[in-house]
């Protein structure tokens, strides 16, 4: 089996979760509660900050010049455009100080973990880790865009399904398969970045009841 479809059969329970979790469910439909979005966009800008810095270590840590230039470019253009989308959706909803927000304990746990595994495990490890973020955003951007009832949260919704981010999807899926490394390590590694998905997606859905 191909080695990329083998890592998303390890965390197929994981993934079908997200995908049908109420707060993506929400998205879709429309009803998510505006103080549940206002909780992620706040939240997700500050998980963005530590990603640039993920794929910044990727870049330095990549063996093939090409692998270099992608982790870098990607580290700009989350610094840059997807953070500009979530600061744009801030202000739409009339939130404030985005930097200023404190990281709660779901967020913390995944950008701790990426940054260890940037750091201390090899890259094939990382490339395992970084993969459900870029893939599974593109996932459920498709299948939103697919069957979404409301254009509440369209924007959102239009750029994980966009042609731009499948494209990164189809790369994270292609690195994954040529990266040299061990397989039970990647495995263990991407599934706890589901795992960590599933859990972010949680906890903003149960941000409200806070």
């Amino acid at each position: 089996m191909i080695r990329s479809l083998a890592l998303r059969d390890a965390a197929a329970e994981l993934w079908e979760a997200s995908l049908t979790h109420p707060f993506v469910r929400g998205i879709g439909d429309g009803t998510l509660d505006e103080r549940v979005f206002q909780w992620y966009v706040r939240q997700d800008y500050r998980f963005l900050i530590d990603y640039g810095r993920l794929l910044s270590l990727g870049a330095a840590r990549a063996p093939r010049l090409s692998w270099m230039r992608r982790f870098a470019a990607l580290s700009l253009a989350v610094l840059e455009t997807e953070m500009e989308l979530h600061r744009s959706f801030a202000a739409r909803w009339d939130v404030h100080d985005l930097e200023a927000t404190v990281v709660e304990p779901a967020t913390a746990a995944y950008c701790d973990f990426l940054l260890r595994v940037a750091s201390l495990g090899d890259f094939a490890e990382l490339v395992a880790a970084v993969a459900p973020c870029m893939w599974g955003y593109a996932e459920i951007g498709t299948a939103l865009a697919s069957s979404a009832t409301s254009a509440r949260y369209g924007e959102w919704i239009e750029m994980y399904a966009s042609e731009e981010f499948g494209e990164l999807a189809a790369w994270s899926r292609e690195l994954l398969d040529e990266v040299e490394g061990d397989l039970d390590r990647m495995r263990e590694a991407f599934v706890a970045s589901s795992r960590h998905e599933l859990a972010f997606w949680e906890a903003a859905w149960q941000s409200a009841a806070a």
